[in-house]
């Protein structure tokens, strides 16, 4: 999953229905401004887009920290039992979440689907909504990363230049994958070199805002 800051660096206070604003509704104008408008519309722009990818970049990956715990089982062991895909097929949206139960380990075994789903559910735990939009799931456009449909994808959704598109995450083959269809990429390595990395780009960040105990960057 990618999430989507619109206009770098308002990270921390970027309302949720900030992704609209890509799009603003404009006021009435001539028949001659309209043509102007169309024309303006139909070229890329070039808006400084951040695209993050969410699991083990701004979140700790459950499937790696929490699942196999959940299963009482080694990771070595989940991987050499579950299905080989039925977790990427309920990712893109081709089965639901009661197929992916029966699919999900290789010998069919029964096992407590809503306390996976606990273990699964990232939003409602740290409501990462109220700071990015997110607006490119697999389970809604069917594509997947690495692959570069992925990423056009986003880019013809978005109408804007790859090049303006900053793209995080914490594996090179899926940044790879951004480069390859025009977009920049860093590999996430922890906050500090993040933002580094961004500031060299000339994108600012403001300081962590606090809300009450919890710090959000």
């Amino acid at each position: 999953m990618v999430s989507l800051l619109p206009r770098a660096p308002y990270l921390a206070s970027l309302p949720k229905s900030a992704s609209s604003s890509l799009r603003p509704s404009p006021p009435a104008m001539s028949s001659s401004s309209s043509a102007a408008r169309a024309e303006a519309v139909a070229r890329p722009r070039k808006l400084p887009v951040l695209l993050f990818d969410v699991m083990d970049t701004l979140v700790r990956d459950p499937f790696y920290h929490h699942i196999p715990a959940f299963f009482k089982m080694s990771m070595k062991e989940l991987l050499e039992s579950k299905h080989p895909t039925a977790w990427s097929e309920f990712e893109k949206g081709l089965i639901d979440e009661n197929e992916l139960a029966k699919k999900f380990f290789n010998d069919g075994r029964c096992f407590d689907l809503e306390g996976l789903k606990e273990c699964m559910l990232i939003e409602d735990k740290l409501k990462l909504s109220k700071y990015l939009s997110w607006t490119f799931c697999s389970c809604r456009t069917g594509k997947r990363k690495p692959s570069p449909e992925f990423y056009l994808q986003a880019i013809d959704h978005l109408n804007v230049d790859p090049a303006s598109c900053i793209f995080i995450d914490d594996r090179m083959v899926n940044i790879e994958a951004a480069l390859s269809v025009g977009m920049v990429g860093l590999q996430f390595k922890n906050a500090e070199a993040l933002r580094k990395d961004l500031c060299a780009l000339g994108v600012e960040l403001p300081p962590l805002v606090c809300e009450g105990e919890a710090q959000v960057q």
